[in-house]
């Protein structure tokens, strides 16, 4: 799941400065529109997404939403991690459509 910065949005100069909070929320959640604590009102912040340099596990792949397929020796590839999609999927056989 991406994690998101949010700002909270102050009405006066004084309290301009910049506060911010991370939300980790799935990727078609809704953007927050209050501070889940306050009430206040908040933005989201466009940020660089993080992206890992290292290797995910299969178990961090699919809590992250994601679905892993490995190809196999038949040409074939099989789901290794998440539970979005067919189990075996066979390019030779795809049609498209």
């Amino acid at each position: 799941m991406p994690t998101y910065v949010y700002r909270i949005i102050r009405d006066t100069a004084a309290d301009a400065a910049d506060e911010t909070f991370e939300v980790r929320q799935g990727i078609n959640d809704a953007a927050l529109t209050r501070h889940p604590e306050t009430g206040e009102p908040v933005e989201r912040v466009p940020c660089v997404p993080n992206i890992s340099a290292s290797k995910l596990g299969n178990a961090s792949l699919s809590s992250a939403g994601f679905t892993k397929y490995v190809k196999t020796s038949d040409g074939s590839y099989e789901r290794q991690a998440g539970s979005a999609g067919p189990k075996h999927v066979d390019p030779r056989k795809f049609t498209g459509g």
